[in-house]
């Protein structure tokens, strides 16, 4: 880092009074001094230099030494958004904590006169630490259902039963559990539960999570998925201010690794696989969410469903739902077809749409296209405009995609060519050879396409030779793309930003698969699968609640990091046995370190206040408030 990076972080470094000097020596020894500051990362791409900013925490450690730990990653930040992070860091570090001392009264002293009345002997030597359970993360999870008034929605559909089971309550867990730490609901019931504080911050106790509860839980969600999504819609505008006049649709699948269902009825079926397992049967999942990635509705159809048979679905889905609107539709190639097209044209009022082409197409308006010039539309990206009929073809050509898809290609094809290399080194049978090139072929299908391999008839020699011709057709189309629409008189750089915004919905089937682990899926009955997978969307809901939370404030903070930060607060019982047989228990949170005290001023979150004590007498509760220390 040259001077000017060092004055600039020590501009960013909060200024405060040393105090180390004035401490005595047993002190120092001890004594820990904490401040947090920005510090950037440089790097240079695409020939720009870009700045990856990051929170460091410096702290002193015995004999003078000083590390730097690193807090959290912020990516690239705005001005604006650095000087609210330097703003917070320096209001945290000039707080002083402060501490409130206790006196309690050990069994082997006597207790004052003027306390005898509201005090207790406590046998300090035999207290106990039981059940730590971890409560942040559960606790930020409850805030998010909160946000999205999902405790209130569901309290009108969920009554409890005459038993007292707590359906609400159970559900929320489940999401939780889905968002936090995902897995089976057998899992939830044996291990998570008592591992978490959701207990402690719903008031329940271990009957919540009855396994046969779990279960019956499932088979009453699925009724109220239409109202859910109405309800979903009015939160986003409220929270986010989002806006429904632009439509991301997608499709996806989930596969299932069981024998195929004999019922005609079942959902799980052979079909066209995204995660290359056609050996399975599956499921697919139709999605539709805003530019921002706010999800508006889904549908879980048969695993041998058509992409191209699914849009018209959803229209009428859309319509009967949210009423008549002009709204754009934005998909990529293969979901609409020339007839779904004409009737989005053709109805009142005309549905915009806004889709990818396949190749062919580029080609049977090749000639046409070559004849136009390009215009820029933004830096980096210049299109070709093409009215036929009452539609448009817009041939457009980002800079950035052309490096990026180029240098994928590159590796590939370099590879490739190495690997063929090796093979025709090696002493090999003419089935082995067979395997081999086809393994090669398998790794990398699109670069073999730019080389003729050819194999002798008899024996084990083979050749291969680079197709000129057809890599300079790839170089051509790297990195363009022609889209199609009845947007006509809209902005092409307007068209482009809404086309690139279908990473969004890719990004929503990622973090349903990955982070949210959709599958493996358990259950054999469909309706359950299917509320399975019901509550995987509740879950991403809350994912994506938190995403827009942290958007504004660093682009490189992400869900995840946040709630592995919060789950680092954990939550037990202090068990302080008393002269008279009984025992005052204490349930008490960690306090919060520096990372978390950063993030929930960030987030704007107030932790409720610690719970109040307990005395129990032979093995129950008898009080639940207990007399003030």
């Amino acid at each position: 880092m040259d001077s000017g990076d060092r004055k600039q972080n020590d501009s960013l470094r909060p200024r405060k009074a040393s105090v180390w000097a004035s401490c005595p020596p047993f002190i120092k020894r001890f004594h820990w001094i904490a401040g947090m500051y920005l510090r950037f990362a440089r790097r240079i791409k695409d020939g720009k230099e870009r700045r990856y900013w990051s929170i460091v925490e410096s702290q002193r450690c015995a004999g003078g030494k000083v590390v730097q730990r690193p807090v959290l990653y912020l990516g690239e930040i705005s001005d604006s958004q650095r000087e609210e992070w330097c703003r917070v860091i320096e209001v945290l570090d000039q707080e002083d904590d402060k501490y409130r001392q206790l006196a309690l009264f050990p069994a082997d002293r006597g207790v004052p006169e003027h306390a005898r009345d509201y005090s207790v002997q406590v046998r300090l030597g035999a207290m106990a630490l039981h059940r730590p359970r971890q409560w942040g993360a559960c606790w930020l999870a409850c805030q998010l259902y909160g946000q999205l008034g999902l405790d209130r929605f569901w309290a009108a559909r969920l009554p409890d039963s005459r038993e007292g089971t707590c359906w609400k309550h159970i559900l929320q867990t489940t999401v939780c559990y889905r968002l936090i730490d995902p897995g089976s609901e057998w899992r939830l019931h044996r291990l998570w539960f008592e591992q978490s504080a959701m207990g402690d911050l719903l008031g329940e106790d271990y009957s919540l999570v009855e396994k046969n509860a779990l279960y019956r839980c499932l088979d009453k969600l699925l009724p109220h998925k239409e109202a859910l999504f109405s309800h979903l819609r009015q939160r986003w505008h409220d929270l986010f201010n989002a806006e429904f006049d632009i439509l991301l649709y997608d499709l996806t699948s989930t596969y299932f690794e069981c024998d195929p269902p004999d019922s005609d009825a079942d959902k799980r079926r052979f079909g066209y696989n995204r995660d290359k397992r056609n050996d399975c049967v599956q499921v697919v999942i139709a999605l539709v969410v805003t530019p921002d990635g706010f999800p508006l509705a889904y549908e879980v159809l048969p695993g041998n469903t058509a992409d191209n048979t699914t849009l018209r679905l959803f229209l009428q889905k859309i319509e009967a739902q949210y009423g008549k609107a002009r709204r754009i539709w934005v998909m990529d190639r293969g979901i609409p077809t020339e007839e779904s097209l004409s009737e989005m044209r053709k109805a009142d009022p005309p549905i915009g749409y806004l889709v990818g082409t396949p190749k062919g197409r580029l080609t049977k308006l090749e000639k046409a296209l070559l004849k136009l010039p390009w215009q820029e539309v933004r830096k980096g990206v210049d299109v070709k405009l093409l009215p036929r009929d009452e539609e448009l073809y817009v041939l457009a050509r980002s800079h950035d995609r052309v490096l990026k898809e180029r240098g994928i290609r590159r590796r590939k094809l370099k590879w490739l060519w190495a690997r063929l290399k090796e093979i025709s080194a090696m002493q090999l049978s003419r089935d082995e050879l067979l395997m081999k090139l086809g393994a090669a072929r398998a790794k990398a299908p699109k670069a073999w396409r730019l080389v003729d391999v050819e194999v002798a008839s008899q024996g084990v020699t083979f050749s291969y030779a680079l197709n000129r011709k057809k890599l300079k057709i790839v170089r051509g189309r790297e990195g363009r793309y022609l889209l199609r629409t009845n947007l006509c008189g809209k902005d092409p750089a307007e068209l482009w930003r809404f086309y690139i915004q279908l990473t969004e919905i890719e990004a929503a089937f990622k973090n349903l698969k990955d982070d949210l682990e959709l599958r493996p899926i358990y259950h054999q009955l469909i309706q359950r699968i299917e509320a399975h997978i019901f509550v995987a969307f509740l879950a991403y809901c809350l994912h994506v609640t938190l995403r827009a939370r942290l958007k504004p404030l660093a682009s490189g903070l992400t869900p995840r990091a946040v709630l592995d930060k919060f789950a680092a607060i954990q939550m037990l019982d202090v068990h302080f046995p008393i002269t008279d047989g009984r025992t005052i228990i204490l349930t008490r949170r960690t306090e919060l370190n520096a990372d978390q005290k950063l993030l929930a001023r960030q987030l704007k979150l107030d932790l409720p206040p610690q719970l109040p004590p307990r005395i129990t007498a032979t093995g129950h509760v008898v009080g639940a408030h207990a007399p003030a220390l």
